[in-house]
């Protein structure tokens, strides 16, 4: 009963409506993005930009500034950076990403170090966490969620013939560097916002779990982004009260949540296909 009467008031508190609507719209932008990036096997790109997050948020804590206004442009211009390196540089996807990820996390614990160590504040960054959530960025994830399902609808057949062969897309003169410049900036705009509440350790998982997941249902392209939108949805609620209620990281309930989603998919798959 007790867990009862906590779930209803959940309700009754604004950050906590705040944390759902960024929730929902985080959740959103990252399954139609994560569908794409998966398939074209680049879906690391969101832990290396969640490692850049991490050290750009700590610049902007040791600056007493706000970190999202320095993460933002980084996040972007690292992304696209990465995009760069794996185009020109002779440089594998993964390779690009490897570097830049293990080069910012190190700079994000030095600075944390010189600072005096992993204060509340880097710490809830880390991690997530609903009460750090402003008005500013419900607005600002309502309008990025929004960009990234508009772009979506706008450009898909040149999105869907990219992301299952380039080079035939760019036969047929589809702007692919630049679809993959939009996908890259949208990407690291997503990690950004979403740090509030999932964490930048943690953030990059929107990115994967939700199209694995939609994956194991052996369904079409456009299911697929579907079933990993709904799964993504679904997740994110009830992570969010289960970690009102129970006093956890927001971050850690939705990702542990998603992974206990997988783990039943996947188990139930292979069930099914052993009994055929």
């Amino acid at each position: 009963m007790e867990y009862l009467e906590l779930l209803g008031n959940a309700f009754k508190y604004t950050f906590m409506w705040r944390a759902l609507i960024v929730g929902v719209a985080i959740a959103l932008s990252s399954s139609f993005i994560g569908s794409f990036l998966v398939l074209k096997k680049f879906s690391m790109i969101g832990h290396g930009l969640s490692h850049v997050a991490f050290a750009a948020v700590a610049i902007g804590l040791v600056l007493n500034t706000a970190p999202l206004l320095v993460a933002m442009p980084v996040v972007v211009l690292v992304s696209i950076f990465i995009l760069k390196l794996n185009e020109s540089a002779n440089m594998h996807g993964d390779a690009a990403i490897g570097l830049t990820a293990t080069f910012a996390m190190a700079l994000g614990t030095t600075l944390a170090s010189v600072s005096g160590g992993f204060n509340l504040d880097l710490f809830s960054y880390l991690f997530g966490s609903i009460l750090t959530i402003k008005s500013v960025d419900v607005v600002l994830s309502i309008i990025v969620s929004a960009v990234v399902i508009i772009v979506v609808f706008l450009f898909y057949y040149d999105l869907f013939a990219m992301t299952y062969d380039e080079q035939f897309a760019t036969v047929n003169k589809i702007k692919s560097k630049r679809l993959n410049l939009i996908l890259a900036i949208l990407t690291g705009i997503t990690i950004v916002i979403g740090i509030r509440a999932i964490g930048t350790i943690l953030i990059s998982s929107f990115i994967v779990f939700p199209t694995v997941i939609a994956m194991q249902f052996n369904k079409g392209f456009k299911s697929t982004i579907l079933i990993a939108a709904a799964s993504s949805l679904v997740t994110v609620i009830i992570g969010l009260l289960a970690s009102f209620v129970f006093d956890l990281p927001s971050g850690s309930s939705i990702v542990l949540l998603n992974g206990f989603v997988f783990m039943g998919v996947y188990l139930y798959n292979r069930v099914m296909q052993t009994q055929k």
